[in-house]
């Protein structure tokens, strides 16, 4: 029997999760979203000391809701990176303090690696696979040949998708975060404002949202200055199109140079309605799989990170107790935490 507790602190969720045997016992997940909304978006130094409260009382939730104590784990898993620095630290340092008065093996975790196998929730894995990794802070394309085996084929140059919505939503007045509204209000409108592709050429797997997010900026200034109507439900839906558009039409070209078996969507940006409705649609008349994670494991949580330390435990990848955070850690680098 192996017990894993995981902890996840990346950016505004205190997220504590407890698996037995690939059972998951707890996901106790608190949430600063309703704090960060009167700013616009996540206020790092806010987000750190609000870790600091709330994780104390999320490990004593799952530790009652599992009805199992410290001494009962097999290991303690934590994200290291990638995310906002002071964020990761308080996880981190929860971890290894557990770690350290427990004797307990340290798992470090990679953030979007948890959001990947956060599908397995939802189905069995089978490679080749291509990952579509969408989130506020990352937009990736990552290939799998093989369980912890990843290549990153594309990624943003610039913004991440997750982040493009929530500025562009901003400006159009909707509240943060920018994901839903921008999805809700685009089924209402049509594709009727001219906005760049940005990266849209053949052969590219990179992504670029800085061009189209101001763009959008400055067409509803322009708009304004003019006093002219802005249109809202329009300029959703043309900035939607374009924004999964580049998404979809790249993930569905990689999946066929690639010869994948299956094609996972992970990250926040995957809870989108339009993402999940275009990825089924397009891969509908070929041999691909689709997997579409359950709502639920969208957003950060500490169940995806649990999930993927069952399998690192299985490999003793274990971390010594002087590791440090990682923020801008690789996806293909995870193995490498001296």
């Amino acid at each position: 029997m192996t017990r894993i507790l995981a902890i996840e602190s990346s950016c505004d969720e205190t997220a504590v999760a407890i698996t037995e045997d690939g059972k998951l016992l707890c996901n106790v997940i608190s949430s600063q979203v309703a704090v960060h909304a009167k700013y616009g978006g996540v206020m790092p130094e806010i987000a750190s000391r609000l870790h600091c409260e709330n994780i104390d009382v999320c490990l004593k939730e799952a530790l009652e809701q599992s009805g199992l104590k410290f001494e009962d784990m097999d290991a303690i898993a934590v994200t290291r990176g990638p995310g906002l620095i002071g964020c990761l630290h308080v996880g981190l340092q929860a971890a290894k303090t557990i770690a350290a008065l427990y004797n307990k093996p340290l798992i470090p975790v990679h953030h979007l690696c948890g959001h990947i196998y956060a599908n397995e929730y939802a189905g069995e894995f089978k490679f080749p696979m291509l990952c579509v990794v969408v989130s506020g802070g990352n937009t990736e394309l990552v290939l799998m040949k093989d369980h912890i085996d990843f290549e990153i084929i594309g990624e943003t140059k610039d913004d991440a998708v997750g982040e493009c919505y929530d500025k562009v939503a901003r400006v159009l007045g909707f509240p943060y975060p920018g994901g839903l509204p921008i999805d809700q209000h685009s089924k209402l409108g049509k594709h009727t404002y001219n906005l760049p592709k940005p990266l849209a050429h053949e052969g590219s797997y990179d992504f670029s949202y800085s061009g189209l997010k101001t763009s959008v900026i400055n067409l509803v200034n322009q708009l304004k200055m003019k006093g002219e109507e802005i249109r809202v439900d329009d300029m959703a839906k043309s900035f939607q199109d374009v924004a999964i558009g580049m998404v979809v039409d790249k993930a569905a070209r990689a999946a066929m140079e690639y010869n994948v078996k299956q094609v996972v969507l992970a990250g926040g940006v995957s809870a989108n309605s339009y993402l999940r409705e275009q990825m089924a649609l397009r891969l509908k008349n070929t041999d691909v799989e689709l997997i579409i994670p359950p709502l639920w494991c969208t957003t950060d949580n500490a169940a995806m990170i649990a999930k993927v330390a069952e399998r690192l435990y299985k490999e003793k990848l274990f971390a010594p107790l002087t590791l440090g955070v990682d923020p801008n850690w690789k996806i293909s680098d995870f193995r490498k935490f001296e």
